[in-house]
């Protein structure tokens, strides 16, 4: 079809549709009535339309934005846009996409991960995190949402990239820019509900809802009730809209618990399917978020799964934080931060497969003993988790800085997908705290319903009448541009920069720990805050991670077999996170006259190393 738009509705509640322009050429139409098809549907084609003309659908009851705008450039409540997803100029013809091996993980907030807040900003950084060893870039959800900052759980225009980043156009430019920089881009979605301000589905169809399910954010999406087809349609379709419009490398699925549907097939596994259809042969990536740790997200779609790649592991979260800062508070409570809750998950994922769990007074977890080490996204930090505290403040403010190298070197060389959340490579000073700028009713409700979240750690709640005065206000400008990344900490905390550069580098270079996996790795708790990790190499290459989160330990007798050497060889230092140039103070090698003695507050990786006289002498040797 040469020119012209063509316009599609699903809107039952309504006898008649068009479509009425905001801004014609000389002599056009101002308005388009759209043909019924049945089943609630309209269409038409309108030669005068052209890109950039600004539009609303005209229903019975008024003139609403498309739920299915490609852009909304005065936010969801004005008109909808007119762009050509085929204009741009792609050059990653050759992009193979991306896998689920061997990967590491970078989320971002696009407003707040530069000072200007745009995608090309964002595009300016490309080179850094790619340097950094960083495969895959996970984006903060993008789809519109009312107010001039958020975290974009909040949307409402699903297919509309927001305006507060730039055109849609320039979200094209970064992910083409991180294909040239060798990186992935995948997008969060939320497909569980939709923000309380600026969502005009209701007027389209009321079936876009149902009252079957209790959310905790808002009515639950109606995937599997009366007239729930079009429904699962649309977010099937906007699913296979990212990766072929934006060559996106895959989705980030936002609480999935939240995602309600007793059908078969399920939505998730319908999106799943999509995706890898709309991606032409391309690799796709999808990452799930599940409270309850059900892992038939991550199991094949003809073995009654979903389809899914990975998920994420807040085991892994909660454990480290218990261990480096020692608070078993609220959600941590369930965690002691011990050497065999990390063994336990470098072998098996997660901690919780169906053990009673005391903060929720219930089970919780499914079976995954046999899943594969990368379907589990493990982190130090992520957007929830640093903004889940008074002051937002990241890991490195909250734990003594050797314990925080130790466990960053756990997190990087584990056999897990390890995921990175925005400055924390470089120590950022900048908190993540939660920002939403909404109306004055809306933003009482959003800061009453954050206090009340917090008081559930008994520090916080002990603030008592000092809380109201140290929390920040969602609502404030001022709290969102103290979240913004300063990149000049990149060179100023360089200590911390060269860590992450350095372990990642390892971890792609190194031949066991490039191809370690768990069927190959096994681990020892050496002490209260000790352990050890053994990577079993192809050719007795093996590497022995030792992780001590306390104090000097002397191991003396060390009757665990994990520490033997390999045959005619004895250990080599090959890294340590003591070293001086991350901010360390030097340490020993640990296996020594004395027997083993290892350093609080670090990490080593050892390596064999041959000795000079191969035969082993043994003090009782005949």
């Amino acid at each position: 079809m040469d020119g012209g738009v063509h316009f599609r509705v699903w809107a039952p509640r309504s006898k008649t549709a068009g479509i009425g322009f905001e801004r014609s050429k000389v002599g056009a139409r101002t308005s388009l009535e759209l043909e019924a098809e049945g089943n609630g549907y309209f269409s038409g084609f309108s030669r005068d339309g052209a890109p950039g003309a600004l539009y609303k659908v005209q229903l019975d009851s008024g003139a609403y934005p498309d739920p299915a705008s490609r852009f909304q450039p005065a936010g969801p409540h004005g008109p909808s846009q007119v762009v050509d997803p085929g204009a741009f100029h792609w050059t990653d013809e050759a992009w193979p996409g991306v896998t689920i091996e061997g990967q590491v993980l970078y989320e971002l907030h696009i407003g707040a991960f530069t000072q200007e807040g745009t995608w090309r900003a964002a595009i300016d950084r490309l080179a850094d995190l790619a340097e950094l060893g960083v495969t895959i870039l996970e984006i903060m959800p993008v789809a519109d949402f009312t107010g001039r900052f958020g975290w974009g759980y909040d949307g409402v225009n699903l297919f509309a990239p927001t305006r507060l980043y730039g055109e849609p156009d320039d979200l094209r430019a970064f992910v083409d820019r991180a294909h040239a920089a060798g990186m992935g881009v995948i997008l969060d979605v939320v497909y569980n509900h939709f923000g309380p301000d600026g969502c005009y589905l209701r007027e389209f169809s009321k079936d876009y809802f149902s009252t079957r399910y209790e959310n905790e954010w808002g009515d639950p999406i109606n995937f599997d009730g009366e007239n729930s087809a079009p429904v699962r349609e649309y977010f099937i379709a906007n699913a296979a809209y990212w990766i072929d419009e934006f060559h996106l490398d895959g989705l980030r699925l936002d609480a999935t618990q939240q995602i309600f549907d007793a059908s078969q097939p399920n939505i998730m596994a319908e999106i799943s399917a999509r995706v890898r259809s709309a991606a032409k042969g391309r690799g796709a990536y999808i990452v799930a978020e599940n409270e309850p740790q059900d892992v038939s997200l991550v199991k094949p779609i003809a073995e009654a799964g979903h389809g899914m790649d990975s998920l994420w592991n807040d085991d892994f979260h909660h454990s480290a934080i218990v261990a480096l800062t020692g608070r078993r508070e609220a959600y941590y409570t369930d965690y002691h931060g011990a050497p065999q809750e990390f063994i336990s998950m470098v072998k098996y994922g997660y901690l919780y497969q169906g053990q009673r769990y005391k903060w929720q007074k219930n089970r919780r977890g499914f079976a995954s003993l046999n899943l594969h080490a990368a379907h589990f996204v493990n982190f130090l930090q992520n957007h929830d988790q640093v903004a889940n505290s008074l002051c937002g403040k990241r890991i490195h403010e909250l734990s003594n800085p050797g314990a925080v190298r130790a466990m960053t070197a756990l997190l990087l060389l584990g056999p897990n997908t390890p995921m990175l959340f925005q400055g924390q490579e470089f120590a950022a000073s900048a908190p993540f705290l939660y920002f939403a700028d909404h109306g004055p009713e809306l933003a009482r409700q959003v800061a009453a319903g954050r206090r009340t979240f917090l008081s559930q750690f008994p520090s916080v709640a002990s603030l008592d009448a000092d809380l109201d005065r140290l929390l920040t206000q969602p609502e404030s400008e001022q709290t969102f541009r103290r979240c913004k990344l300063d990149h000049s900490e990149r060179e100023t905390h360089s200590e911390a920069t060269r860590l992450h550069r350095d372990l990642l580098a390892l971890r792609r270079s190194d031949p066991v720990f490039n191809g370690a996996m768990r069927e190959r790795l096994d681990g020892a708790v050496l002490g209260e805050s000790a352990f050890v990790l053994r990577f079993f190499g192809k050719h007795d290459d093996d590497r022995l991670l030792l992780v001590n989160l306390g104090r000097d330990l002397l191991l003396d007798p060390a009757p665990e077999p994990l520490l033997a050497p390999v045959a005619a060889c004895k250990w080599k230092v090959l890294w340590s996170s003591e070293s001086p140039t991350y901010g360390g103070c030097g340490c020993p090698a640990p296996d020594t006259d004395e027997n083993w003695r290892l350093a609080g507050h670090a990490a080593l990786v050892l390596a064999p190393r041959k000795m000079d006289d191969a035969s082993p002498k043994y003090a009782n040797a005949p």
